[in-house]
């Protein structure tokens, strides 16, 4: 059976020493003045180098390629008015919400993310490579970045980067155990992030 099509981006598995992830995430800050970028569950985001009035930092969506480090993906969107007392409404998610949009911002934006630099993560390949194979494993690879379904992020590995260099963005470390998923084109993987805002990349094998 072909692998389904459903990319969700980065979404927290594991971590490095076998525990499960137990949904434990940071609060970061959109501020006002990023209106390039919507933000979905699973998108990849990096350290913006600033922060709200709090002190709280800020992060920015997360730049494909090598090079470009990773914080870690956003695993949820704090409701409006529930971070410092702000009134509900100002700018913010609603309750419920998974996609923050592109476009004016009136007040600062609170997401959560998984910044754990070992957390692992299952990401479904794509891109223009050939569909990656058991001889990878170990190797490096980047991200790919999607546009999110209005749910999800879009965002991919990028099977066509695969390498041992350092900078790359991901690791491979195993295909994902699941009944309806295979080697070949759409399959998940198991990766953690490479090069990491908090941990340095480390060459590929």
């Amino acid at each position: 059976m072909a692998n389904a099509n459903k990319p969700m981006g980065l979404s927290p598995h594991s971590y490095l020493n076998g525990a499960k992830w137990n949904g434990q995430a940071t609060v970061y800050s959109l501020l006002v003045g990023d209106t390039t970028n919507a933000y979905a569950i699973g998108d990849p985001v990096a350290l913006g180098g600033s922060g709200d009035a709090n002190g709280v930092p800020n992060v920015v969506l997360a730049t494909a390629g090598a090079g470009n480090a990773l914080l870690g993906a956003v695993v949820g969107l704090v409701p409006s008015g529930n971070v410092y007392g702000g009134a509900v409404g100002a700018g913010g998610p609603q309750f419920g919400a998974v996609v923050v949009p592109a476009g004016t911002r009136t007040a600062t934006i609170y997401l959560l993310v998984a910044d754990d630099p070992f957390i692992i993560y299952e990401v479904q390949e794509g891109g223009a490579g050939t569909a990656l194979a058991t001889t990878d494993l170990g190797t490096n690879i980047n991200l790919l970045a999607g546009t999110n379904n209005g749910y999800a992020s879009g965002w991919l590995l990028d099977n066509n980067s695969k390498a041992t260099t350092s900078t790359y963005q991901m690791q491979l470390l195993r295909l994902s155990q699941k009944a309806d998923n295979a080697f070949g084109t759409y399959a998940k993987w198991l990766a953690r992030v490479n090069n990491h805002n908090f941990k340095a990349g480390t060459t590929g094998v």
